[in-house]
């Protein structure tokens, strides 16, 4: 009988119809495939089994994230054939259904089968979210935002850099050998320029983070800010940044939802990399909160990843791997919709920047840090969240890069009825 790495070859093969571009390892330390080729460890039987029970990306998450698969050399290729088999394969029961037509996958499946072992449903990792209650309400909200960003300061720290700022960073040039922070104070002072920051005014900063676009307002702008979150670790790291900037006069930091800020009127609101845990259903309302808390003329800079959009948008469902690891309750909406949105809630749309290569070259910094210091993000995490964080961020910077997913500024402002906007006549001032 071929060895355990052979007849995984072989069975995937004859499911793609075409050759794997992968070497594979398996449990019983056979090898084959490729020399050269990145290889795939399958390191024991459970790991068929997470794929056999959740076929598709959400099976091969929970392998990955249980330690049972993992890469052995470039992890952007791997993932490159990856993604590729599952987009092409489909997410969702047609697809499935449709692969097994074919009588040589539904022989191979059989196969599958026989070699995972005791046909046992295997326990999802517990970084898995377990979804209770209904979405996007305050409490569901605060319990996602939590999920994803109270695993520790010092964690986000060693993959974010000194800027603490995770969202993408503005590069001179996609190959830039430019530091992570200066390209990150550049998309700060971008927003800024965007909004138009005088000295005096009043920000509201919308999911502020860790303070940075804050405690970069108040510092280089002179503006007041009031910076929301609904993460207390977020919450306590900025008020000490603040206060070890000397601004406490002038940024005030709270865990608060962005329904409940009533002390408007703001001159300009920063929401960068906040609304996509908003939610399709709950959007026009953001939108309309923050226009209600608007001064007339006052200006709107959303920052916000977006989706292609689909022929059918009835179909759109959120990716199953970044829902239950990564953003639970996050969604992701074409920019064409956001705008019209923003314009329904009462704002003028006034420019709209693509920076999706942005992303996905912020992203790979962001990888090369966390591979750089492995061990120490284990020991401040767990070896599961470190290993999530590994694959979202790769799989997203290729997303980004093959333009299955965008990240668009869109600048609004609040046009009175006099229809004196306050823009400049020429666009894009901010950009020379």
């Amino acid at each position: 009988m071929a060895d355990a790495a052979s007849r995984l070859r072989s069975l995937a093969e004859q499911m793609l119809g075409a050759p794997l571009p992968l070497r594979v390892r398996a449990w019983d330390g056979s090898q084959d495939g490729p020399p050269e080729a990145p290889v795939l460890v399958v390191r024991n039987r459970r790991a068929l089994r997470h794929m056999l029970f959740k076929p598709g990306e959400l099976g091969l998450a929970r392998a990955w994230v249980a330690g049972d698969l993992g890469v052995e050399g470039d992890l952007y290729t791997t993932l490159g054939v990856v993604s590729g088999l599952v987009w092409e394969r489909g997410e969702d029961a047609r697809g499935l259904v449709e692969a097994l037509r074919d009588p040589d996958v539904r022989a191979a499946v059989r196969e599958l089968v026989k070699l995972a072992g005791p046909p046992i449903p295997p326990t999802p990792p517990q970084e898995e979210v377990r979804r209770r209650g209904h979405l996007h309400t305050r409490r569901s909200d605060k319990r996602a935002i939590s999920h994803h960003y109270d695993v520790g300061n010092d964690f986000y720290e060693l993959v974010l850099g000194p800027s603490m700022v995770y969202s993408c960073a503005y590069w001179p040039a996609a190959d830039s050998d430019g530091t992570l922070e200066s390209a990150q104070r550049d998309k700060l002072e971008l927003v800024c320029a965007k909004l138009g920051l005088k000295e005096g005014q009043r920000l509201l900063d919308v999911g502020c983070g860790w303070g940075s676009m804050a405690v970069h307002a108040a510092r280089e702008h002179g503006v007041s800010v009031v910076g929301i979150t609904l993460s207390q670790e977020q919450a306590v790291y900025a008020r000490k940044r603040v206060a070890g900037e000397g601004l406490t006069d002038r940024v005030e930091i709270r865990v608060q939802d962005y329904r409940d800020v009533v002390d408007g009127p703001y001159d300009a609101i920063s929401s960068i990399g906040m609304a996509e845990h908003v939610g399709s259903e709950r959007y026009l309302e953001y939108a309309r909160a923050l226009h209600a808390l608007l001064k007339p003329g006052g200006r709107l800079l959303n920052h916000q990843i977006a989706r292609r959009p689909q022929r059918d948008e009835t179909t759109y469902r959120v990716d199953p791997f970044i829902d239950a690891y990564v953003f639970p309750d996050g969604e992701l909406a074409p920019v064409g919709t956001t705008v019209t949105q923003l314009e329904r809630a009462g704002f003028e749309v006034r420019d709209v920047e693509s920076i999706r290569e942005h992303y996905a070259h912020t992203l790979r910094r962001w990888v090369a840090r966390l591979e750089a210091d492995w061990d120490r993000a284990v020991r401040l995490t767990s070896p599961g969240r470190a290993r999530v964080w590994r694959l979202y961020m790769a799989a997203s910077a290729l997303a980004f890069e093959r333009n299955r997913i965008g990240v668009n500024q869109v600048l609004a402002v609040r046009t009175p009825d006099s229809g004196a906007s306050g823009m400049p006549l020429r666009a894009r001032t901010w950009n020379s």
